[in-house]
């Protein structure tokens, strides 16, 4: 009779003790990731052509061509580069990468957007200037922002229609972003060099889009105003707007943390229900 008593009480122990390693198992698959996670998202990137200098040209990183024949006021979409330091280089068209007329390295973090613009009307002002983008937006509504890439326009300001939205924006800046309403739009940029552009453009919901003002007040090319828009969220995670999104690894191991929460539930329901079942039988004896 002893003997049968702890073995009852050692089956029902055993239970509760295989359950409580159940959960504690659970708990680690559903603990926060790890930084190192993070690390593998790519960067995304865009570049424009925004020097008056150099004219048509190809762009190396490191040291593989990325654009070839890249002209003035071109502006590429976001690609995804792995994140880190890289080196850019800028040529004239078909002179290679050895007659390179800009060399920068350029690190970039994980999950997070740029937009690069190559920028300087002189050799000596030749540079990389880099910004930091956002695609995030809330559902149904539009994003505009202004970037001043102009070298000689001083600093401007920009309207929709006469409607005042940001001002003071100086040579190599960026405005904030704005939130406005979709629809159609003529959108006019002022400088303080007394020169006026207006440019229409259609913002459609859930999209960014950027306003550059590249070229010359005096000289060439001419001063221009270059538009470009990108998808955001919910529209199009995973361009640097959502570095967090949800992977399919993570959907695996959430399923695995379900079944492992019902196997475990269940070996605790059963050890419990031995237990106590053997306690009533005791202590009736």
């Amino acid at each position: 009779m002893e003997m049968k008593r702890n073995s009852g009480t050692l089956i029902g122990m055993l239970c509760l003790t295989i359950g409580m390693i159940g959960v504690l198992a659970f708990t680690m698959l559903f603990s926060p990731p790890k930084k190192t996670a993070l690390a593998a998202s790519p960067s995304y990137v865009r570049v424009i052509h925004a020097s008056p200098f150099v004219g048509t040209a190809d762009v190396f990183v490191d040291g593989t061509k990325l654009l070839s024949s890249f002209q003035f006021g071109a502006v590429t979409g976001y690609v995804a580069i792995p994140a880190g330091p890289h080196k850019v280089q800028i040529a004239l068209v078909g002179r290679g990468i050895g007659a390179s007329v800009l060399s920068e390295t350029l690190a970039v973090s994980p999950g997070v957007a740029y937009t690069v613009a190559a920028t300087g009307a002189t050799p000596s002002s030749l540079a990389l200037q880099v910004f930091i983008d956002s695609n995030l937006l809330s559902p149904g509504t539009a994003r505009l922002r202004l970037y001043q890439l102009s070298p000689d326009a001083g600093s401007v300001s920009l309207d929709t229609g006469g409607d005042s939205l940001v001002s003071g924006v100086g040579y190599k800046s960026a405005s904030n972003y704005l939130t406005i309403a979709p629809g159609s739009y003529t959108i006019g940029v002022d400088a303080t060099s007394n020169t006026s552009l207006h440019v229409s453009a259609t913002l459609k919901a859930n999209t960014v889009t950027s306003v550059f003002a590249v070229g010359l007040v005096h000289g060439t090319p001419n001063i221009q105003l270059v538009t470009s828009q990108a998808q955001g969220l919910p529209a199009l995670p995973n361009t640097g707007s959502d570095p967090n999104a949800i992977t399919q690894e993570n959907n695996v191991q959430s399923l695995a943390g379900w079944v492992w929460l019902v196997a475990c539930s269940s070996l605790v329901f059963i050890g419990s229900s031995l237990f106590v079942r053997r306690f009533f039988l005791l202590a009736r004896q």
